[in-house]
């Protein structure tokens, strides 16, 4: 997140003509200002220490006349609201009672007459004021009124600065807390440790890198050190930023600066690692941790076994995991899932099995990822009978199977080609609705690859029917189909149908129907759904240009096609083999040899080659050339 500096307007005081007219009656500097006040209207006489502490004029004033002053500022509150007054005394005590009555109209009014008479605020009365303020939740002014404390020459200390930026940090007014924070570094004063960490906390959390880092050094350099709770934040936030070295230069940093890391430190800085492909780095790391005696919680070792079976590293993470259980650290299930899903991956179910009947002993009961994990294996190497018999045991166990459970057993008979058990499951799912449309899709592309358009269909329609909401997938599923089926008329109604219920067609959808556009002859179509699909903010893939370029150059209008190719180059991607071909051909025929050569030279160094047939017929077409 950048900072943006929030312009501030300095408060002016100028007073109304009612205040104007209180001024000069009240704090007028006549022989009136002098005279005393009637005692009867403060039965509180005010305290000179506090009377001189709140109140400083630009000019020597008596003790007597201050006096003087603070007793007509209590009886002209008292005149105004009586209650506020009694048992009241001094500038202050008067400032904390309007605040806790909520009279900043009376405040304003006190306050400017105050500064109508040539007298200027006490610093801990502008620290009342901001003090109210800030608990009356009316920041803006707070911030005037610190504003005006600056401009008036009072001295201001660090204190004050402060308080004030953790105010702001607090409010999440960042720009404003870099912008005052500026101006007390200009002044030669620093923040107190704890308001440097708070700052760098939330800075981290809005991703203002650049901001927390100055701050960070600032707190170097007069040898400060944040407290671990914004060290984490900061490494996490670098973490996620992929900054895994300057993570690393933070950790042994902070060590270094007498603030050890802890275990969020480690687990964070683990995790970071794993993420990035270190694993030897996240070893050796959870290694210092456990030599230097810190005991890893769940998410810790979560973050190491994770990250290795996510990297294929199984066999290494089961070794840790082991010796995790033999330093007497209680695991969770997800980790034991974990382990147990990189095996079943690995084909190796025998394995994970094993680790099921030990995360048992060891007190940890299976849960649906457990189960689910096997079963993704049976109904993946097509072990119908034991996917159910498993199914039965879950349910045995107090598990209900899940969305996820159901979706394996799908796919599990639609890769054995049992499409009819698969529909009658579907159907018989959809009546007690422990489906979802991921279900339906499954078994909609099953039938499709079928050629079995009308079960599919049907199907498509029931999903309506029992409040199963049709998706793009659906939709391109059953689009493709229709083409393939040689139904062109019903898979561009389905087309329109996507925009008529307010759904988005991907580069998939798209792609399709250019493609099928193109195989038609209709180019023109094709180019107009192209254009669409740009226009919608959908990015073309390298496959939807394919079916572009090739439809182009097979209707003779090669010089499209290869302006097309040359957009695709520039926005970053890589042509296929298919539009490299499309494309020579194309000029072979229109005997632009010279730039089928570029293209050729293009392609070869990009790693593909020219099939034999196109690569004799191009030579034939250069030596034709040269001849000529």
């Amino acid at each position: 997140m950048k900072c943006v500096l929030h312009k501030t307007n300095r408060l002016s005081i100028v007073s109304s003509p009612k205040t104007k007219a209180f001024a000069l009656s009240f704090f007028s500097q006549s022989e009136s200002f002098s005279a005393k006040a009637d005692p009867s209207s403060n039965p509180s006489p005010p305290q000179t220490s506090e009377t001189a502490r709140d109140l400083r004029g630009p000019r020597t004033w008596s003790e007597s006349s201050l006096l003087e002053l603070n007793a007509r500022v209590v009886q002209w509150v008292s005149k105004k609201v009586p209650d506020l007054a009694e048992s009241r005394s001094g500038v202050l005590s008067l400032i904390d009672a309007l605040f806790g009555a909520g009279r900043f109209d009376l405040l304003t009014e006190l306050l400017e007459g105050v500064k109508s008479s040539d007298l200027s605020l006490h610093l801990s009365v502008y620290r009342a004021l901001i003090r109210g303020y800030v608990k009356a939740g009316v920041i803006e002014l707070a911030i005037k009124t610190f504003d005006e404390m600056v401009m008036s020459g009072v001295r201001v200390f660090s204190i004050d600065y402060d308080r004030f930026i953790g105010v702001l940090v607090k409010e999440g007014l960042f720009g404003l807390a870099e912008h005052y924070y500026r101006q007390m570094v200009s002044k030669g004063l620093s923040l107190k440790p704890f308001t440097y960490s708070r700052f760098i906390s939330a800075l981290c959390k809005y991703s203002d890198l650049e901001l927390a880092k100055r701050l960070l050094h600032d707190m170097y350099e007069i040898e400060c050190v944040p407290d671990i709770w914004a060290y984490n934040i900061y490494i996490h936030l670098l973490i996620n930023m992929k900054r895994v070295d300057s993570a690393l230069e933070v950790f042994v940093t902070m060590a270094h600066k007498g603030r050890a890391p802890d275990v969020v430190t480690y687990t964070t800085m683990i995790e970071g690692l794993c993420r990035m492909g270190r694993l030897q780095d996240a070893i050796g790391l959870w290694r210092e941790m456990m030599n230097k005696g810190l005991e890893p919680d769940v998410a810790a070792c979560g973050a190491l076994i994770f990250g290795l079976c996510n990297h294929g590293k199984v066999d290494l993470a089961y070794e840790l995991m082991m010796s995790m259980v033999k330093g007497q650290i209680r695991l969770s299930a997800p980790i034991y899932n974990a382990v147990i899903g990189g095996f079943c991956k690995l084909g190796r179910v025998d394995k994970a099995q094993a680790i099921i009947s030990f995360m048992r002993k060891n007190g940890c009961k299976p849960d649906g990822v457990t189960y689910n994990a096997i079963l993704n294996f049976c109904c993946d190497k097509l072990m119908l009978d034991e996917a159910e018999r498993l199914m039965e045991r879950m349910e045995r166990s107090g598990i209900k199977p899940d969305g996820y459970s159901f979706n394996q057993i799908l796919k599990g008979l639609c890769k054995a080609k049992k499409l009819d058990k698969a529909y009658f499951l579907m159907a018989d799912k959809l009546e007690s609705g422990g489906c979802d449309v991921v279900s339906c899709n499954t078994v909609i592309a099953a039938l499709c690859r079928a050629r079995r358009m009308g079960t599919a269909y049907k199907l498509y329609e029931e999903m309506g029917q029992k409040g199963i909401t049709p998706d793009v997938t659906t939709f391109g599923t059953l689009i493709n189909g229709f083409f393939k089926d040689g139904h062109a008329d019903l898979a561009e109604e389905l087309f329109d149908q996507i925009l008529r219920v307010g759904l988005v067609p991907d580069a998939v959808v798209y792609t399709i129907m250019v493609d099928n556009m193109c195989k038609m002859g209709r180019v023109e179509l094709a180019l107009s759904l192209f254009h669409n699909m740009i226009e919608g903010g959908i990015i073309p893939d390298v496959i939807s240009y394919s079916a572009l370029i090739h439809g182009l150059c097979k209707d003779s209008r090669v010089s499209e096609a290869v302006s097309l190719y040359e957009n695709m180059c520039t926005s970053g991607l890589t042509p296929n083999e298919v539009i490299y071909k499309s494309l020579i051909r194309g000029l072979i025929r229109e005997g632009k040899i010279e730039r089928a050569c570029k293209i050729w030279e293009h392609m070869m160094e990009n790693g593909v080659t020219l099939e034999k047939t196109l690569s004799q017929t191009l030579t034939s077409a250069i030596k034709s050339t040269e001849v000529r």
